[in-house]
């Protein structure tokens, strides 16, 4: 028999996007042979879709699920071929299994997302049956799994392409002051900032905006005093329109997020902060 690598798992897994487990099997019953392995997965309704393994699958769905008591919460993105598939019922059955799945098990990887149980059969099972069913590439392209000892809300916006989650530091909100927090993961739907705060800007990115803008600065005739204190000047600026906290609220542009903030605390008798921030566009790098 022969010794069955993980480099040669990966392989098969890359082709076929079946499960770790299922082709290291399919390689040991075929002695190593990669075409046999996948021969073997096809047969077995794990690999019905190895073909569509070099298409790109930039069509999905977003899910999040969240427990009663918010402190736990999942935010997954499931992707396939076509808005066909996207749009089915079945597909969409699929993904918010998913994501109750997540919820209900303390999971890390797809590979353990694919060996929970749902019902009598298993994530991977099912996802077997949906691969037969649509011959697309269909994938777990990414989730999280997110618990707190505050409070997470969060947001699936129309059409499912667009998720968010938001975490705070203050737990047993009542209605009102969840609202709010509600409000906000709407807000980061729409504006999309990339941070929480400026404390949460690292110094790379703060160098790379300052440079920019003394570099505009000089060229625009700027002596370099001058282009230094325009770029500062132009540095609040990225801080309003990139740091959450400072953006204006979009449903009341009176105001700032910040003062968002401070209402929920008001009402919960706390100092709230946000402690994470997550947001899930479809298809979009994760680098």
């Amino acid at each position: 028999m022969a010794d069955i690598s993980p480099s040669q798992v990966k392989e098969l897994r890359d082709k076929t996007g079946a499960g770790m487990a299922d082709c290291k099997k399919a390689l040991v019953e075929s002695d190593g042979d990669m075409n046999t392995a996948i021969e073997i997965l096809r047969k077995k309704g794990a690999a019905s879709a190895a073909k569509r393994a070099d298409k790109e699958a930039n069509e999905g769905v977003i899910s999040s699920k969240i427990s009663d008591d918010k402190k736990i919460a999942s935010l997954v993105e499931i992707v396939c071929e076509t808005d066909f598939v996207a749009r089915n019922s079945e597909f969409d059955t699929f993904v918010n299994s998913v994501a109750d799945a997540i919820l209900a098990n303390d999971v890390s990887t797809v590979e353990d997302v694919l060996n929970l149980s749902i019902g009598n059969d298993t994530i991977q099972g099912v996802y077997n049956e949906i691969l037969a069913k649509f011959s697309e590439r269909i994938e777990i392209r990414r989730f999280v799994r997110l618990t707190s000892n505050g409070t997470i809300a969060s947001y699936i916006h129309a059409g499912n392409k667009l998720g968010v989650m938001l975490e705070i530091n203050a737990p047993n909100l009542n209605d009102e002051a969840y609202s709010l927090l509600k409000d906000i993961t709407m807000q980061v739907a729409a504006m999309n900032p990339q941070f929480i705060s400026r404390e949460y800007v690292d110094n790379t990115t703060l160098e790379k905006e300052v440079e920019i803008y003394k570099q505009q600065a000089i060229e625009s005739g700027k002596k370099a005093d001058i282009a230094e204190k325009i770029a500062q000047g132009r540095l609040e600026k990225f801080y309003t329109e990139n740091c959450l906290v400072e953006q204006t609220f979009v449903k009341d542009p009176s105001i700032t997020i910040s003062d968002v903030l401070k209402k929920i605390s008001e009402l919960t008798g706390v100092e709230v902060i946000i402690t994470k921030m997550l947001r899930f566009a479809l298809g979009e790098s994760q680098s």
